[in-house]
């Protein structure tokens, strides 16, 4: 008998144990991902996804080029959009970035913050 076998671990006991034990700190940090990450994209795409399905004529949109216009007619997959006086462009609905104001039957406008709000006193 050698003393090198005597010293090494013994194939015996808890290595299934070990062995779950090192997968823990992988599942937690996928678990923090997910909270921290994976979720919150989830939910900005799915509420982009309901915008852009609700969108219909007269709201006034900001594309992701950064044009902003008006809806002036809606199919399935485009939009037609008045970027200015008798200039329209059709454009996919996956490229509209933000609503800016709802038609004339919502009447709701973008909030403003900023400049206006301060006053310069002498």
């Amino acid at each position: 008998m050698n003393i090198a076998y005597a010293m090494g671990k013994s194939g015996v006991g808890g290595a299934g144990a070990n062995g779950f034990a090192s997968f823990v700190p992988l599942i937690l940090m996928f678990v923090i991902f997910y909270f921290l990450l994976i979720r919150p994209q989830q939910k900005k795409t799915k509420e982009h996804r309901q915008m852009v399905n609700n969108l219909k004529k007269g709201d006034r949109i900001v594309t992701s080029g950064g044009l902003h216009g008006r809806i002036t007619a809606v199919s399935d997959s485009t939009l037609t959009v008045e970027i200015s006086d008798k200039v329209r462009v059709k454009l996919n609905r996956g490229n509209v970035a933000g609503l800016l104001q709802t038609g004339p039957q919502g009447q709701s406008q973008p909030s403003k913050s900023g400049a206006s709000d301060s006053k310069k006193t002498k």
